[in-house]
């Protein structure tokens, strides 16, 4: 949801659409398992594609991309219908999609932190602000919506991860690091340790009741 002015751009778009079906995906799927209707589940599908950027945007005072350029919200639509008609041959190819939230996940997390860093210029903060909330933004959105604690909250290692893939990127920018492959390496980074911790099961302590 940036205007990348280089060559990688096609690139990232590409990433950007696969990751904003994979959350629409996520979103439609959540809505399917609390019983909602055809309509819910677009609902929830668009909430979860789009709503991350759409805050993201507000906050930073931007007209958001998503109502811009309708292709976003089209996306989400297209696939929560889909789902609607394909989810049950598609439970068990769950685990694909997962891996298509994953780079969600590092694509979104480094194209907010890239948004932040052009508004604001290099600093820290805002860009892990911008980062975060258009990587779980949604995904927050989806649980409120369904009544339940958001699961960056208490399970899994995903929040972290995008941390850490924006963190790379900032100190790849302070560096001198061309934009370019500063983000490939901070997409690479969050989305691999996403699926490092999939595969691995990690998750982060919680306290021990007694």
């Amino acid at each position: 949801m940036v205007d990348f002015s280089f060559p990688i751009d096609g690139f990232i778009s590409i990433l950007d659409y696969l990751g904003t079906i994979a959350f629409a995906v996520t979103g439609a799927s959540k809505a399917i398992s609390h019983k909602a209707d055809v309509f819910g589940i677009i609902v929830l599908a668009t909430v979860v594609g789009v709503g991350g950027g759409v805050t993201r945007d507000v906050i930073f005072g931007r007209f958001p991309t998503a109502f811009s350029d309708p292709i976003y919200v089209s996306i989400t639509v297209i696939t929560g219908a889909s789902m609607f008609f394909v989810f049950a041959k598609m439970k068990k190819q769950m685990n694909v999609w997962l891996v298509f939230d994953a780079v969600g996940l590092g694509v979104f997390s480094i194209l907010g932190a890239s948004i932040a860093y052009h508004v604001v210029g290099l600093n820290f903060l805002p860009m892990l602000f911008g980062g975060m909330i258009t990587a779980i933004g949604g995904g927050i959105l989806r649980d409120v919506f369904v009544r339940e604690i958001p699961i960056v909250f208490v399970k899994e290692v995903y929040a972290v991860a995008s941390i850490i893939g924006i963190v790379i990127f900032y100190v790849a920018l302070s560096s001198g690091m061309e934009i370019q492959i500063a983000s490939i390496i901070g997409i690479v980074s969050a989305t691999g340790i996403r699926l490092l911790a999939m595969k691995y099961h990690w998750n982060l302590p919680k306290v021990r009741e007694t």
